[in-house]
């Protein structure tokens, strides 16, 4: 076990000012979070703090996350779309989401109920790793771009400039960002709130990769 999940357990995982105070979500969800993190140290996979949360490991690379949120505890897989997942028990954290997986828990009953099953997956994740296995993401082309985010390009052609030196990856990350939102105002919002990271060439997610240095 590692000694900074202890402190996660403990405190949670700071990222929100209910951090170490009674309110935390990780409070909510103690008694799971001790059952999937004894079922997943119990596979052999080795315990690091990334972006806040109990990351478990196989030589080095991620194969899966212990967290709590606001209705349940979840164990969630980077590559869980390539599981074969037999007993159908995974779930998609969104609409859009191409690569990661999902189990959902409300109670301890419920992990014990499907233990075997879960170590199943935890074990196949490893053999998907290990086999340098890679989901086959959709090529930028076949996403939607918002039709907030042409009139940006239009009206900012520096805008769209910066946007287009972005990776591949960045660029899907920012479209499915601003894509999620049902109301226009909000994906405007959103637009504008990341417009100086897409000046600067940063991506999302990479704010909370340096986390985890």
């Amino acid at each position: 076990m590692n000694p900074k999940i202890d402190i996660y357990m403990a405190a949670g995982c700071g990222r929100c000012p209910l951090g170490n105070t009674p309110d935390c979500k990780v409070h909510a969800w103690t008694s799971e979070l001790s059952a999937l993190r004894e079922i997943v140290l119990d596979c052999g996979l080795t315990e690091e703090l990334k972006w806040g949360v109990p990351c478990y490991t196989d030589n080095g690379k991620n194969v899966l996350i212990v967290s709590a949120f606001k209705d349940y505890a979840s164990l969630s897989f980077f590559k869980g779309s390539l599981l074969t997942d037999s007993e159908n028990i995974l779930v998609s954290p969104g609409e859009n989401s191409q690569a990661a997986r999902l189990l959902k828990f409300t109670n301890v009953d419920q992990i014990a109920a499907i233990e075997p099953a879960v170590k199943a997956l935890i074990h196949e994740a490893v053999k998907v790793e290990r086999a340098g296995l890679k989901v086959q993401f959709k090529p930028i082309s076949e996403h939607d771009v918002p039709a907030e985010l042409v009139q940006r390009f239009d009206d900012d052609p520096a805008f769209e400039a910066a946007f287009n030196a972005l990776t591949p990856g960045r660029r899907r990350g920012y479209l499915l960002h601003f894509s999620q939102p049902k109301q226009s105002e909000t994906r405007i919002a959103r637009i504008d709130k990341c417009s100086p990271q897409i000046f600067n060439g940063i991506g999302l997610h990479d704010k909370y990769k340096s986390m985890s240095r």
